[in-house]
């Protein structure tokens, strides 16, 4: 009843993989969706560097892309893959969709978080004649710090639902593994698995941002 035809090699090598999807689009993601964010907050209507043109014009963008389900934009830039890493299957060719995915997620995050902060806050820099750099780097960001830390966290756990639907076209990882041998070989024990191995995944990064947050804020 609890016997599988999946190897202890592949659980693991399941669960590396999943640990490099996630791991390489956040950071990429990151670079991306930060500065996405706090380009948002500054150049909205009231921002420091307000420019209602370029708001107008990416506003709308962040939020078509965040708008598509994970599964349809993986199979929409199946071109767009291919011509990135040379093919649409494998753990490469997950990241290229999961990067697009977790970019404006990111962005939009961030954003929600650097709104939090206290303008009087920003007001007293401006007042002290800091630059839009300085109001940035010196006061909005620390001030939003453990914020940040929550909303990355909750992007690294939807980076780990969206990479186990990166299984159902090859994309490799835990969801690969449940789709592959759980699914259409009707492997009981292999779903329970990738279950139980996805929620300690989850369950150990929201603790882990948690805490971060916890002690940033005491400081």
């Amino acid at each position: 009843m609890l016997s599988t035809t999946v190897t202890t090699d592949q659980f693991m090598q399941a669960i590396v993989d999943t640990i490099y999807m996630v791991g390489m689009s956040l950071f990429v993601g990151a670079l991306i969706g930060i500065p996405i964010g706090i380009f948002l907050v500054v150049t909205r209507p009231g921002g420091i560097l307000e420019n209602k043109i370029l708001y107008t014009m990416i506003n709308p963008v962040i939020n078509i892309v965040r708008s598509l389900p994970f599964i349809i934009l993986l199979v929409a830039i199946i071109p767009f893959t291919r011509v990135i890493v040379q093919t649409s299957i494998g753990t490469s060719a997950a990241i290229v969709p999961l990067i697009i995915y977790i970019s404006p997620y990111i962005g939009r995050l961030v954003e929600n978080s650097l709104l939090e902060v206290n303008p009087g806050i920003m007001e007293a820099a401006e007042a002290m004649g800091a630059t839009p750099f300085q109001v940035i780097w010196h006061f909005l960001l620390p001030e939003a710090f453990g914020s940040l830390i929550l909303s990355l966290t909750t992007a690294t756990i939807g980076l780990i639902g969206a990479t186990a639907m990166a299984g159902t076209v090859g994309g490799g990882g835990v969801g690969d593994l449940a789709i592959v041998y759980g699914y259409q070989r009707f492997d009981t024990v292999v779903v329970f698995a990738t279950v139980a191995i996805l929620i300690i995944f989850v369950q150990g990064i929201q603790s882990l941002g948690n805490n971060l947050a916890r002690k940033i804020r005491r400081y």
